[in-house]
């Protein structure tokens, strides 16, 4: 069996250009054009590189982007001003603080501080619980990605035995919560979990966000099944080069290949569907904002 690779970087781009079209709608119709705000403290590359990319997909997309670069040893209060602003501004729906934090600055108070409205990353408390109730909310971009690309392979992912490997507040909880949300049987299952080969095993979706390079081998894989690999892994690759890198996800991409029925690749399957749902969350946010109608398929 050779496994269906499920294009993320494709489907992310279709995302995108849904997006757009409901941008340009509600322009057009309504006056209203989507803002997203992304605050970023410090100078973390990789922080960089993600806060760029957002902006200009942000732009590309129609929308308003306004990025708030701020210096490393930024205040607490200073930054909470700034969040507080950002949440009474009609022009912004959605704001982003871009993690991680320098360390003398609370992530959690941070979050939380933001407009559950307007929390677009799905990290605020109040969100988290509106969605472990079964409740409209924000929902977190990673796992809203994961079940959009599940949704458009299968159709419909009711009754199927779901398994997460991952138990992080941004991926592996909320993943459970939405996969439970389309009538999935869900087990959450970590580094800890007894036998966890066997209960991989019997999964008819595997959704590996442990954050370990290839920890879940081919031989977890029940024939057939749909494997979404989360994880972004850098490896030394000495046969590259001196210094040279490569990235991995956290399930073993060949052995899983052979014998899943679908599976995203690494890079290029979960990792573009982030921001896709980034732009998404900030219409539905704006849409809400506004008493608009919500757009089809972008949301949970």
């Amino acid at each position: 069996m050779t496994a269906t690779i499920i294009d993320g970087k494709a489907f992310a781009a279709r995302v995108r250009g849904q997006v757009a079209e409901h941008v340009t709608r509600l322009r057009a119709e309504h006056g209203i054009t989507p803002g997203l705000a992304v605050v970023l403290v410090g100078e973390d590359p990789a922080s960089e590189v993600y806060v760029r990319s957002k902006g200009k997909m942000t732009v590309e997309a129609g929308m308003k982007s306004v990025e708030l670069r701020l210096d490393a040893d930024t205040s607490e209060a200073d930054l909470l001003a700034v969040i507080d602003q950002l949440n009474t501004d009609p022009e912004i729906h959605g704001i982003l603080v871009q993690l991680p934090l320098p360390g003398h600055l609370n992530e959690d108070l941070v979050i939380n501080s933001i407009s559950p409205a307007k929390d677009v990353d799905g990290f605020h408390i109040s969100n988290v619980g509106l969605l472990g109730t079964g409740q409209k909310s924000m929902v977190p971009c990673t796992p809203l990605g994961c079940l959009m690309m599940l949704r458009d392979h299968h159709g419909s992912i009711s009754g199927m035995d779901a398994v997460v490997v991952g138990r992080s507040n941004i991926v592996g909880k909320p993943m459970a919560q939405l996969l439970l949300g389309d009538s999935c049987t869900v087990t959450i299952a970590h580094s800890r979990t007894k036998d966890l080969a066997d209960v991989v095993r019997r999964a008819d979706i595997v959704v590996a966000a442990v954050g370990r390079p290839e920890m879940v081998p081919g031989d977890w894989i029940k024939p057939g099944a749909t494997v979404i690999d989360v994880g972004i892994n850098r490896l030394d690759a000495p046969e590259r080069g001196a210094g040279k890198t490569r990235l991995v996800g956290d399930v073993h991409y060949e052995s899983c290949a052979a014998v899943a029925g679908a599976i995203t690749p690494v890079p290029g399957g979960v990792g573009p569907m982030t921001i896709a749902c980034l732009l998404a969350n900030t219409v539905t946010a704006c849409c809400r904002a506004n008493g608009l109608v919500e757009p089809e398929g972008l949301t949970a």
